[in-house]
């Protein structure tokens, strides 16, 4: 099984061990676990496998299999393995369990001496399902009543920064967008019905009625009997094809993707979904970050993500997994947005010229983006009150911590560090 390395970053503050055996240990690296999703880029294309190669030079990257997703933290699905030969074989969630101190004293206590985040990156080739992550009360509910399709009983906040262009759906378009498309598509428009269509037009001045006929207007659509979708999804497809064929603007369908999706997942009622959601591009180190019950899909890219540590998610579409249309229509959170309004903005550390910091409104996880000018020869990183992954993904730095070096076999000056200090 291919792994890549990330280092479980504790400050000299955090690991102050009474056993004499443990006292220096304070930064050790992990043996990540991969997941070869069948959307994930293929080979060396993927920044996963790139980094699975930087991290293990003996790596054997396959050529035809998929590298989607890099797990760093200790989410039973993909606990990482300490590669440190001051420490006996285990896990990251053993180490934890045995030292929850490593933690720092607020995170042991606040997270009951769990690591509160997973850490990841993905690189996408296909996309993603339309999906969204349960509040912590709907997750303990659909965990206890479903397991198998919902492993965790946590919440899923999230955020994505993008390595490379990184392109998804996120959120609700504002009502005029929706309307003109439910104008400009009548195979779209056959799909919601004269009457919510109508009712959504009749609300926009009326935020609450707004979201109140968007959501019939998106559950209609949803929940269309499949025969239905299928043949108004083929005329559609047919219609654009032969617009852009004959070299005709199909920007008002949103031609282009429609057809990339179609492609990808023909005859999927997902495909309908590039008419309520806004399409986000992000560029290298802008972020999104995606709440509870927020609508969205990764399409493609490659991104850094932080999350809190859950597996939990409810699809709908664009997606051969299991479905649960009616708790995703249900759950989500039907207030239109402009697609700008979706970007979060990373800031400045006002004690480190070198950090920005991408702080979401949860307490599980906060990221920071150090980038060390070629200028510096030497660079030093604050000590935190909580333990932290880093993964350095450009450049090969060597890490000095007190009385050891590790060497970080990766390919930047931009290590990307995920941990929670609030």
């Amino acid at each position: 099984m291919d792994f890549r390395f990330g280092i479980a970053g504790v400050t000299s503050r955090l690991l102050e061990w009474h056993l004499s055996d443990m006292e220096e240990v304070r930064v050790f690296p992990l043996s990540c676990m991969v997941q070869n999703y069948a959307w994930g880029k293929v080979g060396l294309d993927s920044e996963v496998a790139k980094l699975v190669l930087g991290g293990d030079p003996q790596a054997v990257i396959q050529d035809d299999r998929p590298y989607a997703e890099l797990w760093m933290g200790a989410h039973p699905k993909g606990d990482a393995l300490i590669k440190d030969n001051r420490i006996s074989q285990r896990t990251l969630g053993q180490w934890i369990a045995d030292y929850p101190a490593c933690l720092g004293s607020k995170v042991k206590d606040t997270f009951h001496g769990q690591l509160p985040f997973l850490f990841k990156v993905l690189s996408v080739n296909t996309a993603l399902s339309i999906q969204a992550h349960p509040n912590r009360e709907l997750a303990a509910k659909l965990h206890a009543q479903f397991p198998e399709h919902y492993p965790d009983n946590n919440h899923k906040p999230e955020m994505a920064i993008a390595l490379t262009e990184f392109e998804g759906l996120c959120g609700f378009r504002p009502l005029e967008e929706i309307i003109s498309f439910l104008k400009n598509v009548p195979e779209f428009h056959a799909l919601v019905g004269n009457e919510p269509a109508d009712e959504l037009q009749r609300s926009r001045d009326n935020p609450a009625r707004a979201s109140l006929a968007l959501k019939k207007c998106f559950s209609r659509m949803m929940n269309c009997e499949k025969k239905v979708f299928v043949d108004q999804l083929n005329m559609l497809v047919k219609r654009v094809s032969e617009e852009e064929a004959a070299g005709k603007d199909v920007c008002s369908s949103n031609g282009e993707l429609l057809l990339r999706l179609h492609s990808q997942y023909p005859g999927d009622i997902g495909c309908f979904s590039i008419y309520f959601l806004n399409r986000i591009v992000l560029h290298p180190g802008e972020a999104m970050f995606l709440g509870a019950n927020e609508p969205h899909a990764y399409l493609s890219g490659d991104c850094i993500e932080c999350m809190a540590c859950s597996d939990n998610t409810v699809r709908a579409g664009l997606t051969p997994k299991y479905i649960d249309v009616n708790t995703l229509c249900e759950m989500l959170n039907y207030s239109p947005a402009l697609a700008s309004a979706k970007i979060f903005p990373a800031i400045q550390d006002p004690s480190d010229p070198c950090v920005r910091l991408y702080d979401p409104p949860v307490p599980d996880f906060t990221v920071m983006r150090i980038q060390v000018p070629p200028s510096v020869k030497q660079y030093t990183m604050s000590s935190l009150d909580c333990a932290s992954i880093l993964l350095v993904i450009q450049e090969r730095p060597a890490l000095y911590q007190t009385s050891c070096c590790t060497r970080v076999p990766s390919c930047s000056s931009q290590p990307m560090r995920a941990s929670r200090c609030r």
